[in-house]
C-alpha cells in the first residue's frame, strides 16, 4: 500500500464517498488509487471552479463532505472562488491538493508555489503531509476538521512522493463533535424578548430546515414574531407545508427599512446583517435604530434544538403556520417572455422536492416570493457572493440526490465563469434543467454603477454588456453534450420547461429576456 492508497481508503472510512477532480502529474498516484478502490466515485470537472463548486453543492444537500482533487497551487487558485462560497456556506469539503515531491521542491520548478498560502484564506484547516506513513492519519484529521460544526473547509497538501512511497495502513474515522449546546441564558433572554416586544428572527443553517424550521414556525404562530433569512442563505426548505420565511433585501436602505419596527433581532446561526458593499453615505450595519441584536445560537451551535427549547418555554405547541400549496398563475400565451414570467412558469410546473440552485441575481431576486406557496423544494443560493457557483452547485446537488429533479436558475454573465460544468452534467447524465436568463448583460453591475454614483457612459456600459457578439447558449450547451432550446415567449418557455422536467439527463433553456 502506498500513501495515495492509504489516503483513498481513509477517506472512505471517514464517509467521503466521492471525489470531484481535475488532476495533474503530481496527483497520478492518487488517480491510480481511485481506480483501484470501488468505494470512491470519481467525477471529472474541466475547470477547478467546477470541481470546488460541485463539492459545495454536494455538501449542502448530502450533509457530508466530498473530496476535491486539485493540481498544485495554480490548480487550487483556479478553484478559490467557489471554495470561498463553500466556506461562507459552511459546507464541509476535504481538498486534496497535490504538490511537487519534497525532493523536487528546492529546485523551484515552473509550477512551484506556496500552496499553503493559496489554501489558507479559504480553509479552516490546512496541513502538508511530510511522509507517506503520515498521510492516512493526516487525512483522518482533515475529515474530522471538515465535519466540525457548522461545516468547514479542510485542505490537505500531498507532495507527490508521499503518495508514491510505501505507507503502513489506512486510518479509521476519528470522532466528530456535533454542534455545541446553546446555553440556558441565551434561551431565557430570547424568551424574555418574545414576551416583551416586537421580535424578528434572522435564521440560517439548520434553523432553515427540518425541525429547526418547524420550531421557528411554531414560535411565529404563537407570538407573531417575523421569520427572516439572510439575503443569500446556503439552503432553505421552502414551499407548501413549510413556514414562509422572508428574505432580507440586498441593498442597505431597503434592508434597514425592511427591519424597521423590530425591537429585538434574534440571531440563529448567523450574524447581525451587514451590507454586501460600502456605498457613499450609507451605513455598513443594517440593524435599524432602536433594534437590539440578540444571539440565540452561534453558527457552530445547535440552532434547531435552541429554537425547540424556546418554543417549549413559551408554550408554542400549536401547529406552525405553514404555506398551503398554491402554484403561481403563469402566462402561457405568445406574449414576450419576462423575468417574472419565468419564475411563474417554474412555480406552475416544477415537481415536488425540486432542488433549486439560484444564481439568477437581479433577474430572479424580485420574484423570489412567487415560490413561497409552490410545491416543497430546497433552495440553494450564492452564499459567498462570488459568481460562477450556480451550475457547478446544481451539478453537485444532483449527484448528492440522484432521485430528485434539480433546477439551475442562472444569469448568463455568471454562467460563463463555469460553463464547463454542463459537460460534467452530460457525462454523468444528471437530471439538471438549466434556465439561462439571457439578458446579454451584467445587469447587477449596471445597478451598482448607479448606486455608487460613478460616471455612466459608453465605455462604462461596454464593460457591463454581453453583446457584439451575443452568446449562443444553445450552441454552447450542444457543444458539451447537453440538449438545449431557445425561447422568447411565455408559451415557448412553458413548453420547454415541461419538456426539460420530463427529460432524462441535462437540459438547457436559453430564455431571451
Amino acid at each position: 500500500m502506498n500513501g495515495a492508497q492509504s489516503l483513498v481508503q481513509t477517506l472512505i472510512n471517514g464517509g467521503v464517498e466521492i471525489c470531484f477532480a481535475n488532476p495533474g502529474t503530481s496527483e497520478m498516484h492518487f488517480v491510480g488509487a481511485l481506480d483501484q478502490n470501488p468505494g470512491m466515485r470519481a467525477v471529472l470537472g474541466l475547470f477547478e471552479g467546477v470541481v470546488t463548486g460541485a463539492a459545495d453543492g454536494y455538501a449542502r444537500m448530502a450533509g457530508k463532505p466530498a473530496a476535491t482533487l486539485l493540481h498544485l497551487g495554480p490548480g487550487l487558485g483556479n478553484g478559490l472562488a467557489n471554495l470561498h462560497n463553500a466556506r461562507k456556506a459552511a459546507s464541509p469539503v476535504v481538498n486534496i491538493i497535490g504538490d511537487h515531491a519534497t525532493v523536487h521542491q528546492p529546485y523551484d520548478a515552473p509550477l512551484t508555489s506556496d500552496v499553503v498560502a493559496f489554501a489558507q484564506p479559504v480553509s479552516h484547516w490546512v496541513h502538508c503531509s511530510r511522509n507517506a506513513r503520515d498521510v492516512a492519519a493526516d487525512a483522518a484529521r482533515a475529515i474530522q476538521a471538515a465535519k466540525a460544526a457548522p461545516g468547514q473547509i479542510a485542505s490537505l497538501i500531498l507532495p507527490a512522493d508521499t503518495a508514491w512511497n510505501e505507507a503502513e495502513r489506512a486510518y479509521p474515522a476519528l470522532p466528530v463533535h456535533g454542534p455545541a449546546e446553546v446555553g440556558a441564558l441565551a434561551i431565557r433572554q430570547s424568551v424574555a424578548a418574545l414576551r416583551g416586544g416586537r421580535v424578528t428572527f434572522l435564521l440560517r443553517g439548520d434553523a432553515l430546515r427540518g425541525r429547526g424550521l418547524a420550531a421557528a414556525g411554531r414560535i411565529a404562530a404563537a407570538t407573531g414574531a417575523r421569520l427572516v433569512c439572510d439575503t443569500f442563505a446556503p439552503r432553505i426548505e421552502r414551499g407548501a407545508g413549510r413556514p414562509i420565511v422572508e428574505r432580507l433585501p440586498y441593498r442597505p436602505t431597503p434592508a434597514i427599512e425592511f427591519l424597521r419596527g423590530t425591537e429585538t433581532l434574534i440571531l440563529v446561526g448567523t450574524q447581525a446583517p451587514v451590507a454586501f458593499f460600502a456605498y457613499p453615505g450609507l451605513p455598513s450595519e443594517l440593524t435599524p435604530p432602536g433594534c437590539t441584536p440578540l444571539v440565540l445560537a452561534q453558527p457552530h451551535e445547535d440552532g434547531a434544538s435552541a429554537l425547540e427549547a424556546v418554543a417549549e418555554a413559551i408554550g408554542a405547541t400549536q401547529a406552525m403556520v405553514a404555506a398551503k400549496l398554491r402554484r403561481p398563475e403563469a402566462p402561457l400565451g405568445d406574449t414576450v417572455l419576462t423575468n417574472e414570467a419565468i419564475m411563474r412558469i417554474v412555480g406552475q410546473f416544477m415537481p415536488e422536492e425540486t432542488i433549486i440552485s439560484d444564481e439568477s441575481l437581479t433577474a430572479g431576486f424580485p420574484f423570489y416570493r412567487l415560490l413561497d406557496e409552490a410545491p416543497p423544494c430546497d433552495y440553494l443560493q450564492l452564499s459567498g457572493g462570488s459568481i460562477g457557483n450556480g451550475i457547478p452547485m446544481a451539478t453537485g446537488a444532483a449527484i448528492a440526490c440522484p432521485d430528485r429533479q434539480v433546477l439551475s436558475l442562472q444569469g448568463d454573465g455568471s454562467a460563463m465563469y463555469t460553463v464547463q460544468a454542463l459537460w460534467t452534467q452530460a457525462r454523468e447524465r444528471l437530471n439538471v434543467v438549466t434556465v439561462i436568463y439571457a439578458n446579454r448583460a451584467y445587469a447587477v453591475l449596471r445597478e451598482e454603477l448607479a448606486s455608487v454614483g460613478a460616471v455612466e457612459g459608453e465605455k462604462a456600459f461596454s464593460l457591463l454588456e454581453l453583446k457584439n457578439p451575443s452568446l449562443d447558449w444553445v450552441q454552447l450547451a450542444n457543444g458539451m453534450g447537453v440538449e438545449a432550446v431557445r425561447v422568447d415567449t411565455c408559451r415557448g418557455m412553458a413548453a420547454a420547461f415541461q419538456a426539460g422536467m420530463k427529460a432524462t439527463g441535462p437540459f438547457l433553456i436559453e430564455a431571451l429576456v
